[in-house]
């Protein structure tokens, strides 16, 4: 029993003519005529009384009819009702606490505006836990900093991701010229926690420098770092896209260009990993969004 042999079925018994269901599905009157014939003959029973005009089903047919119709609906409806699916279908995405209130909440915002009905789901971790959930397939897609290169993973680079200096108003540090991260030793750090990139950098150089240092707070959020350098407590170095031009009115920010790379932001995902619809989508609303030519592995 073939789904074709169905469909003509069905077609005829709503329609109740062979030729008007072969020109619903585009076919020849002869070749529906035959798929009921194979039909019955599998089934070992007439479905068709053919002496009637209009042709009426038998009572076989009818129960055949209550059968099959939902059945060959429910198959003929299953692309429309997947593609719909999928098109509303969340967008899973992992990043880590410094792009995510920023960068990435810029990118939100736009492509909510695009598609306003559309489910996103955003997880935060550090970057390592980051590229985790997205080799295990826990996210579609994650948003880092620097740029990863494995056989497992493709990264597009999409943003620059360039450390600065944050330091309360009329601090020393804002009136000197920042020839070395070692000037930075004497005053208390706040940083985020000990798996940042940023801060993994700092601590190596300055212990390599053999230079004292108090970290004496760590925090999970940059915007919680803002606050606190705000009041005084300590200085810290972060990425210059936490930084909000009304950040400026408390605090003082310098560029460490000269002294930390200057690295790239981007998209990271699984090599060969088929998006969704509104995955792609998202991505392409942040190319756009960001407007920085990608460099991809």
């Amino acid at each position: 029993m073939e789904l074709r042999e169905l469909r003509s079925f069905c077609l005829a018994a709503q329609m109740r003519s062979m030729s008007k269901a072969a020109e619903r599905l585009d076919l020849g009157q002869p070749t529906v005529t035959s798929h009921v014939r194979r039909l019955e003959a599998e089934l070992g029973m007439t479905l068709f009384d053919r002496l009637k005009r209009p042709i009426m089903l038998t009572l076989a047919g009818e129960k055949l009819a209550e059968l099959a119709m939902p059945l060959v609906e429910g198959i003929d409806s299953l692309a429309t009702l997947t593609s719909t699916a999928e098109s509303a279908g969340p967008v899973s995405i992992a990043s880590t606490p410094d792009i995510i209130p920023h960068t990435l909440l810029r990118v939100v915002s736009a492509y909510l505006d695009l598609y306003p009905h559309a489910h996103l789901r955003v997880r935060s971790g550090t970057r390592p836990a980051v590229l985790q959930m997205v080799r295990d397939g826990e996210v579609d897609m994650g948003i880092v900093q620097h740029a990863e290169r494995s056989d497992d993973l493709a990264f597009e680079g999409l943003f620059v991701y360039e450390n600065v200096l944050i330091a309360p108003k009329d601090h020393p540090l804002l009136s000197e010229e920042l020839a070395s991260l070692a000037q930075l030793a004497p005053y208390p750090l706040i940083l985020m926690g000990g798996e940042s990139q940023t801060r993994e950098f700092l601590e190596r150089e300055l212990t390599r420098r053999a230079l004292d240092y108090e970290v004496l707070l760590e925090l999970d959020s940059m915007d919680m770092i803002k606050k606190y350098v705000a009041l005084g407590m300590g200085v810290s170095v972060g990425p210059r896209l936490a930084i909000e031009p009304e950040d400026e009115r408390d605090l003082g920010v310098i560029s460490l260009a000269n002294l930390l790379p200057v690295d790239q932001g981007g998209i990271v995902a699984l090599e060969g990993k088929a998006l969704s619809t509104p995955a792609k989508r998202f991505i392409t609303t942040m190319r756009n969004e960001l407007r920085v030519h990608p460099v991809t592995r």
